[in-house]
Parts: structure tokens; sequence; C-alpha cells
């Protein structure tokens, strides 16, 4: 029989009801918004893969400097620390500073104290607006691992993460040859359509084999913006 879930702590967000975390045995955790499931400790590969690829370009270099956005439950930021060498810079922009607070305590044991580590950096702030007044060619990757990732609802030329304008910043903060790396629940063509046309070579994976396999772009950043409507983009998985 299943352990009943226990919370550990909550608090009311401004916009969107009641923050948890939860935890029913160890290592076993969740994060919940409302009657939404955001996070799943138990349920890591598409977070681990983000972080992987989108940094496996980077586990060579001297000093890279990545931006991640969103911390969640650390897992990805984990992923990303262990690729990267004792060189490396990590920002991460995180909105609610009660989730760097849990990282930081009750989910550090989770991630081998990631939030902790001396080459990351955390602000509390919106990735969306740090990546725009960001000065071009700042960053060796940006990945954005956050709850609501691209689809068919998002505004084509103004959403402030996934739209056409935020592509065009997130172009200009990437170094040349930058990785763009972003998690999705699905696959989404108009997405890898508007990164194609944006300046990037994208490719989608589908980390894992069978059940539901969130949607982990990766994409580089290359110096050509493509005038076509229609641009080829290639799929994996």
């Amino acid at each position: 029989m299943a352990l009943p879930w226990k919370v550990l702590d909550q608090f009311t967000t401004e916009d969107e009801g009641i923050l948890e975390l939860r935890q029913r045995g160890k290592g076993d955790f969740l994060i919940t918004l409302g009657s939404q499931i955001l996070m799943n400790s138990k349920a890591q590969r598409s977070e681990i893969a983000l972080g992987e690829l989108g940094c496996h370009s980077l586990k060579n270099h001297p000093n890279p400097k990545v931006l991640v956005g969103g911390l969640g439950m650390g897992i990805t930021l984990r992923a990303i620390l262990d690729v990267l060498p004792k060189t490396a810079q990590v920002i991460v922009a995180e909105l609610n500073p009660k989730i760097h607070e849990w990282c930081l305590d009750l989910l550090s044991e989770l991630t081998a104290r990631a939030a902790s580590d001396p080459r990351v950096t955390v602000e509390i702030s919106d990735v969306a607006e740090l990546i725009r007044k960001t000065p071009e060619e700042s960053f060796d990757a940006i990945i954005l691992d956050l709850y609501r990732g691209p689809g068919p609802q998002t505004d084509q030329q103004n959403d402030p993460i996934y739209g056409r304008r935020a592509i065009t910043h997130t172009h200009a903060a990437l170094k040349a040859a930058g990785t763009f790396a972003i998690w999705g629940e699905n696959p989404d063509v108009g997405f890898e359509n508007r990164l194609s046309s944006g300046g990037f070579a994208v490719r989608c994976e589908r980390p894992g084999k069978g059940g539901y396999r969130h949607a982990v772009w990766v994409a580089t950043k290359t110096n050509n913006k493509l005038k076509n409507k229609n641009p080829q983009h290639k799929r994996n998985g």
C-alpha cells in the first residue's frame, strides 16, 4: 500500500492558487499548484535529458556560462552541473523565492545540494525579462525548464518566452553556436518553425521508451535566419 502524501510546506501565489511541496517516502516528492501536479521526483527522465542535451557541447569548455530558466526541484540543474566543468558559471532565474528555499533545504538531498553548488547563482527574477536585458552574446547555453512549455495556445508573435520576439532576444543573448534547450509537454511544429526562422538549427527529442514522453528541443544558434515560411526541421524519437 502506498504511503499517504504529507504536505511539507505551502504558500499562496499571487495569481494561480496554492503551491505545495509534498512527500510520501525517501526521495518521493511532488510539487502541486492547486489540483495540478507540476513536478514529480520519480519522473525525471525529460528533465535530466534537458540538462544533459543542453550542455553536452560545453563539457570541455574552459569557462562556460549558462542561464537556466526555472529551478523546480533542481533536477535539471543537477544534470547540468554533472556535465559542466568546475569552472562553469550557472545563473538560475526563478520567480518564487520559496522554491529556492525548498531546494536549499527540504529538497537538497534529492539533488546532492545542486542549489548550493558554488558554480550556481540563483536570481529571483523573470527569465524572459532577464534574457531581454542581457547584453548580446553573453551565454553559451540558455535552458528553459518551465512548467508551461510551448504549444498551440502560444501567441506566435508576442509570447514572452516562446514567441518570435522572445526567440530573437534569446538568439542575441547566445554566443556563436550557443545552445537553446527547452522542455515541453508535447512536440509543437509551430514552435520549431519559429526557432528555425529565428536563426536556430533545431531538433526535437522524446526522451525515454514507452509511456508518456515529453518533448525536449535542442536548438543551435546559426548565423542565418530562414526566409521561407516552411523551414525544414529534424525530429528524433
